[in-house]
């Protein structure tokens, strides 16, 4: 098959999240497969710095904005160490931007023109580049009018009308929403401004549109699929997913086994594998300890988050729990992300406190990221929702301990550990209702089993023989390309 990955993010090009991650790790195994992908995504600034070679193809095209045309160019670039070709729009009016979305917190004015521009570039690359396409493959609010110009405007088209399209929903949350005026950036007819197509509560709204006019659609986890049919996880657009259920399917994102290997990791004091993770987290835990300050206690269980601080991925419970516990317990905590000021704060006067039990650090840095992966014993994300997550994964593999909140992705990834029934394939913690009460309840278990020798090198054990790749992943979204074309063919006959 072959397959065109329209998106805004892809490592090593661009990335302010897991979208990058799926659309630069997907086509790798897709290849492996024997398919044909490509990928196609804005030349932002970012893409710059990716240390890549960039060509131009010597091609230039215009498309309708509104009332005015716009110039653009195609790039071309590839994936390092496989042959995936990376095409490149450039418009720096649009992309030659600081951030791919927003500057000093606030949106671009201008959003929804930047991706109408980038949505018509897609298309019209097809034929400009006289590219064979099975699948376009759209991902989230920025690539939203894929799918439907393509059942709009390129329905008649030779070429295109064997083209069936697949729209992933990467979080529901984030929805593309426009004054309706933005409707006529579009350059569609009005009459796809109804509440069963393109508007949403007097708004343009970009995911929604995907999620009508694509043969399917899929998220980031089979639970996820199931929780954004209903309230509150499906944030307004519930009844629509409900519509469409029949081609709403969820496929778990993998982790690439390549970059998170504590047997290879450059960024580890101590390599090891299943076999020697003993010795070798031993060696990561006191590195990371004195590292951030930390006395180095081998035996005061280590806890670790790696992420935003927001809301959504539970910090309000976090720092409730944390407060209580540094007080009564000889729990470490080790803290590294950015996120709302809030929190940053609170952090900040906790850690300055309890200095011999709290590290925290109010940045992004990978190394120490993986760092914290391999010398913590519990991993905590007691996420609102979470439509995948990438972290307890990520654990899994480093032999840390996972505890969660039974939601989205995660539900899906961890089994619970119960001293009562002592499942056998339990690999991490859980817990249910949103509540301090309930996360502390659940880190007590993991503290008291992280002091039973017998129990926590089984939940190790058996999290680090998991296979979470996106080979797993990409199997099963090469069966998802399969039925998608036979839905558009369905589709073109009925058309």
């Amino acid at each position: 098959m072959n397959i065109l990955l329209a998106t805004s993010e892809a490592v090593p090009f661009a990335k302010t999240g897991g979208l990058a991650d799926v659309c630069g790790a997907l086509p790798i195994e897709l290849v492996r497969l024997g398919h044909q992908p490509a990928i196609i995504l804005p030349a932002y600034r970012q893409v710059g710095g990716c240390g890549l070679p960039i060509e131009s193809m010597g091609i230039d095209f215009i498309v309708p904005i509104g009332s005015k045309m716009v110039t653009g160019h195609l790039l071309r670039t590839m994936i390092p160490g496989i042959q995936v070709p990376v095409y490149l729009v450039q418009q720096d009016q649009y992309f030659d931007r600081e951030q791919l979305y927003h500057t000093d917190g606030k949106d671009y004015a201008d959003n929804c023109e930047r991706f109408v521009f980038f949505s018509r570039a897609v298309l019209e690359a097809i034929r400009l580049l006289d590219l064979q396409v099975d699948v376009l493959h759209a991902n989230d609010w920025q690539t939203g009018l894929v799918p439907a110009y393509l059942r709009i405007e390129y329905h008649s088209v030779p070429r295109y009308q064997r083209i069936a399209s697949l729209f992933t929903i990467h979080n529901i949350s984030y929805q593309g929403q426009f004054w309706h005026w933005d409707m006529l950036l579009t350059g569609l007819d009005w009459k796809y401004f109804n509440w069963r197509q393109m508007e949403f509560h007097g708004m343009l709204n970009l995911l929604k549109t995907g999620m009508v006019f694509a043969d399917s659609i899929n998220t980031v986890s089979p639970r996820y699929a199931q929780e954004i049919q209903g309230s509150p996880l499906g944030c307004g657009l519930e009844g629509v997913l409900q519509y469409r259920r029949d081609v709403l399917s969820g496929i778990l994102n993998g982790i690439d086994p390549r970059e998170w290997d504590p047997a290879t990791d450059p960024h580890l004091p101590a390599h090891y594998n299943v076999e020697s993770v003993a010795n070798g987290k031993a060696t990561c835990k006191a590195a990371l300890q004195q590292e951030l300050g930390l006395p180095p206690d081998p035996r005061a269980p280590l806890v670790g988050l790696v992420g935003r601080l927001t809301d959504q991925k539970g910090f309000d419970l976090i720092t409730d729990v944390m407060q209580r516990w540094v007080q009564t317990s000889d729990v470490q905590w080790v803290v590294l992300g950015t996120g709302q000021p809030k929190y940053h704060k609170l952090l900040e006067t906790i850690a300055e406190r309890f200095r011999q039990k709290v590290a925290v650090r109010l940045e992004f840095s990978n190394p120490l990221a993986h760092r914290i992966e391999a010398g913590a014993d519990i991993f905590l994300m007691p996420s609102r929702f979470e439509p995948c997550g990438l972290n307890q994964l990520y654990s899994l593999r480093y032999g840390t301990v996972p505890l969660v909140r039974a939601t989205g992705g995660l539900a899906d990834t961890i089994i619970g550990y119960d001293a009562q029934t002592s499942h056998p394939a339990a690999n991490g913690f859980v817990f249910h209702e949103y509540s301090a009460l309930a996360l502390s309840e659940a880190l007590r278990q993991a503290c008291d089993a992280y002091g039973r020798g017998e129990i926590w090198p089984r939940l190790i054990d058996v999290g680090m023989r998991q296979d979470w790749s996106w080979a797993r992943s990409a199997r099963q979204y090469v069966e998802l390309y399969q039925k998608t074309i036979e839905r558009g063919h369905n589709r073109g006959l009925t058309t």
